[in-house]
């Protein structure tokens, strides 16, 4: 029986992926000619993000009622107010694609090679995502984004976690922070059993369903590190946000 549920669990998992790839295939068709329509940038771009919102709300909700994974909210409400400036540690694949479910309007940083992808840089632009090819422009589209009602999503790992290492952070979520005048909403993720991570291929199932917890904390306040020269307030902030995960992770992972 056991065995026969690990491959369930393995054909289903696959099958969400073909239809998550094939969604992706398929956005740009319905975007285009919307983006046509709708001439107003704000209009449009707020249109585009509420679509992929409900599209990976609706990928989400397909691997629940296939019987791969469960999930925990805790502090929705909190994440459903504007403007914030959302941080969130990493452990697997689809972080992003609940976050971005869960967040109205939410705004996230891309590489900027998306933005030169046939596939990809349609509804990219028309969502008005942020590339990060410059880190200065980042700094001002950021900013702009939150004054537009969008919430910003970042994960400081700058991708996926390694499970039993010291998490490392880049400076971007902090640089953001500072330079906007933004406090931190920090988003506490844990997988449990770990799946989906850097080192695991899709396929590599746990013995049961995984289940997600999503757990939103108190805001990082950022005025404490505005009081000095931004580069050397990043570094601090930096170390808040490491020391602030590591204890929380810490505190969950605890029997």
């Amino acid at each position: 029986m056991n065995t026969l549920n690990r491959l369930w669990r393995i054909l289903a998992t696959g099958f969400s992926f073909v239809v998550f790839g094939l969604g992706g295939l398929l956005l740009p068709l319905v975007i285009a000619p919307a983006s046509a329509i709708l001439r107003n940038d704000r209009r449009r771009e707020r249109w585009v993000k509420q679509l992929i919102g409900r599209c990976f709300w609706t990928f989400v909700r397909l691997m629940e009622s296939l019987g791969i994974l469960t999930y925990d909210i805790r502090g929705l409400d909190r994440l459903r107010e504007p403007g914030r400036l959302i941080i969130a540690n990493h452990p697997t694949l689809i972080d992003v694609v609940f976050l971005m479910a869960l967040v109205p309007n939410a705004d996230c940083v891309i590489k900027s090679a998306l933005m030169r992808n046939p596939f990809t840089r349609g509804p990219l632009k028309a969502g008005q995502y942020i590339a990060n090819d410059d880190p200065a422009a980042v700094v001002e589209a950021a900013r702009g984004s939150m004054e537009r009602g969008n919430s910003l999503i970042i994960f400081p790992e700058g991708t996926r976690s390694t499970p039993g290492r010291e998490m490392t952070l880049q400076r971007g979520a902090a640089n953001i922070a500072i330079r906007a005048g933004q406090n931190l909403t920090p988003v506490i993720i844990t997988c449990s059993p770990p799946t989906l991570t850097k080192q695991t291929p899709w396929y590599q199932v746990p013995d049961r369903r995984f289940h997600m917890t999503f757990s939103v904390g108190d805001d990082i306040e950022v005025e404490p590190f505005l009081q000095q020269r931004p580069a050397l307030m990043s570094r601090r902030l930096t170390d808040t946000i490491k020391d602030y995960f590591t204890t929380e992770l810490a505190r969950y992972e605890r029997p």
